[in-house]
Parts: C-alpha cells; structure tokens; sequence
C-alpha cells in the first residue's frame, strides 16, 4: 500500500487548525501592515549559488537541493547534479528581490514575507522540515529607526496575538568582535570562538569554556570571566563598555545605547534587554543582532538583525538592511497550548431528498445561486442517518442548515 502519512517533518492541517493558523497570520499581517509595511512574495525555489553563497551559516547544510532536469541531467558528470533548491529563509530571497527590482521599488522598502521555507532539519516540538515564517524587513535606512521600527512592530504583533511576556534580547555583531579583539584571539579564531558562545545556553559556562579552551589554549578563562562579570552586573550592558574599553567602537556603543533607551520607553509588552552572550547563527549579519523569546516555551520564538553587505553582493554596491522575523509555528503552537481554537462560520448548508427529480434539482441550485450572492451555501444530498448528519454540519461550522422537502425549504433548528 502506498504511504498515507505527510513525509518526515511535513504536516497535514485539519480545518481547524488551518483556520487558526490564518487567523494568526492576518492578525501578524494587519499589525505589521499598520506599521507601513508592505506584502511581496519570491519563489520557492531559488538559484543554487544564491543559497550556497555562505551568508546562510549551517542553514546552508540542510538545503533540499533539487537535480537537474533531462538533457542537463545526463550531461552532469561532475558530480554537479542540482542547480536549483528550496529557500532556507526569506531573507536571501528577499535580497535577490530587491537587487532585481530597485528601481521599482522606493529608497527605503519596508516589506513583508508570510510564506513556507525548507530545511532538512531532525524535526522535534516546535520545529518542522516545511515551516511557515512571517518577516519583517527595512531596506534603505542607515539609522538605528530600522531596528527600533523592527523591533516595536514586531512586539506589538505579540502584544496582539495576547502576549505579555516577550523579552528581546540584544546585542552586535561588532560589540562581539570587540570582546575576542579584547581576549586576544586570532582572526580566524573568531567564528569558532563565536559558535562556542552561541552554546551558552545548550552546554553552560563550563561547556563554553572547555570548547573555547580547545581552540585557543590558555584564553578560555579570561573569556569566561569577563562574560561572568558583565552578566552578573546591575547594568551588563555598561559593564560591557567598561571591560571592552577602546576596543568597543563609540559608534556601536550609541547604537546600542540608544535603541535600549528608545524600546525601553515605548514596549509595553515585555522588555528589550542587553545580552552579550547572544550570537545569532547566520553569516550575513554586520550590525546589531535581536532574539525573541516568550515565557512558556524554552526555545527563541524569532530573531533578526542588521545585513548591510547581503545585497551590495548582488549589486557591487551595499545597501543597509535589517529585518526580523517570527517562527510562526512555534507561535502557531504556544498559542494551541493555550487554549486558542480556529472559528469557522461556513455559512448556510442544504440537504436535499435522495430522490430529488431533475426539475426540483434545478429550483435547489437556482435558490443556492441566489443565496450565494450574501453568504456561503453548500449542497449535499440527505443520507440515512439524518441526526448525525445535522451534528457533523453543526460541528464543521455551519450556522444555517436547509432541508428540501416536497418543492419547500425547511429551516432545521
């Protein structure tokens, strides 16, 4: 017998569930569209050198590529088999987007993505190989408006969806070189040294440090405990400054400064805080980083940041971009455990007998006809079991039910 269920890490949505998934979307796309952003959407399948580019950190292991069709298939005998693959994100698509369509689109672009993204991840709670992300960016403004912009919006989203207690975490991905600058590592230490500390939360202090300890010996201690003194300070985030002195560039420090200053005065959800443990994976962000998470579920429910140097890739010359997006399923999820159900009116149901002649065929279709003109009407014969039938309508969501009956409609009450 051939499968019946979704492949691995795909899921079928009963009508329900897909009913509060949408009614969780319009809620994320009204809010964000009263924040002045606007809808695009870009292909599923994009161009293999743009997803393997090393912008998409170990995202780009998990692209399902796709092979190459007919004659180039069979003409591909250097184990070069696919030229094309399914996006792992919306960000660099959204990049090709702009560089392709410039000069139709206004200098600063604020967009919106709501669309399903591929990665051949070990599914488990909250994380699937199909997944649906909602994004935010802002393309074309230099100034720190973007990521207070991105941030609030994406806050008041949460609010929306009837969440309280949303915390951002934020850093930079400059403040961050400052600190392995400061501790002395080597250049092409850096990136190891990052994923170790993007493990904070996974492996702990003692994980961290035994794994920085492995690739730069006798620097993992001073690390540690400089990462120790500023999260243990009333305010980490001056501490930062302090520990990172002439190392910190100002112009990162007033960055930082000023978007903690300005959230913490207008977020009233939740809070925007300062973490320097806080990484972010992807490879294209030059500027600051944020994270999402929401009480309850132990994992970040979104993130984003700044890219200026994504597009100039594309164009030869850099454009400032920053975005932020939400995990929707892991929002979709949160919000079922909840206790959040989709509603469903379908509108008006008619029954009509089995044995219903051609002529009394055509009055029912001409009456549904001119039903549908204010609300929706489904057709269906009478089976057997007439309650149980009557229950099921009542159940999927019909509010108005017909039967026809001897050249007459009846109401079923």
């Amino acid at each position: 017998m051939l499968p019946k269920t979704p492949a691995k890490g795909m899921r079928d949505f009963l009508p329900k569930e897909f009913a509060l998934r949408q009614q969780i979307l319009a809620t994320i796309q009204n809010t964000y569209e009263s924040f002045g952003f606007t809808r695009i959407e870009t292909p599923a399948v994009e161009n293999i050198e743009l997803l393997t580019s090393k912008q998409g950190g170990d995202n780009e292991k998990l692209i399902f590529k796709i092979l190459k069709r007919g004659e180039k298939l069979n003409a591909s005998d250097n184990g070069d088999l696919c030229d094309l693959g399914l996006r792992y994100d919306l960000t660099v698509p959204l990049s090709r987007f702009y560089a392709n369509n410039i000069g139709q689109l206004p200098s600063v672009f604020k967009a919106i993505q709501m669309d399903n993204v591929w990665r051949a991840d070990r599914p488990q709670r909250g994380r699937y190989r199909q997944f649906v992300q909602c994004d935010i960016d802002i393309i074309g403004e230099s100034s720190n408006i973007a990521e207070v912009e991105l941030i609030t919006a994406t806050m008041q989203t949460l609010s929306n969806l009837g969440f309280g207690d949303v915390t951002v975490r934020l850093s930079d991905r400059r403040l961050l070189n400052a600190l392995v600058a400061r501790c002395g590592f080597d250049e092409e230490q850096k990136p190891s040294v990052f994923i170790a500390l993007d493990k904070m939360d996974k492996i702990g202090v003692t994980g961290v440090m035994e794994e920085v300890e492995a690739i730069a010996p006798g620097k993992a201690v001073e690390f540690v405990n400089i990462i120790n003194r500023i999260n243990s300070a009333p305010n980490p985030f001056h501490k930062c400054v302090e520990e990172l002195g002439n190392f910190l560039p100002q112009e990162v420090k007033k960055n930082l400064e000023e978007i903690l200053y300005v959230t913490g005065k207008t977020v009233a959800n939740g809070k925007v805080v300062f973490d320097v443990t806080l990484v972010r994976g992807m490879g294209y962000y030059t500027g600051t980083i944020y994270e999402l998470s929401v009480d309850g579920l132990g994992i970040s429910v979104g993130g984003g940041g700044r890219y200026d140097k994504m597009i100039g890739r594309m164009t030869g010359t850099d454009v400032p971009a920053c975005g932020f997006s939400i995990g929707f399923e892991r929002i979709a999820l949160l919000l079922a455990e909840r206790g959040a159900v989709g509603t469903v009116s379908r509108g008006t149901a008619v029954l009509a007998d089995k044995d219903i002649n051609p002529r009394e065929m055509v009055d029912v279709m001409d009456a549904c006809r001119h039903a549908r003109q204010t609300s929706n009407v489904t057709l269906l014969k009478k089976i057997k079991n007439f309650s149980f039938q009557i229950k099921q309508l009542r159940e999927q969501g019909y509010d108005t039910i017909y039967e026809y009956k001897n050249g007459a409609f009846i109401k079923i009450d």
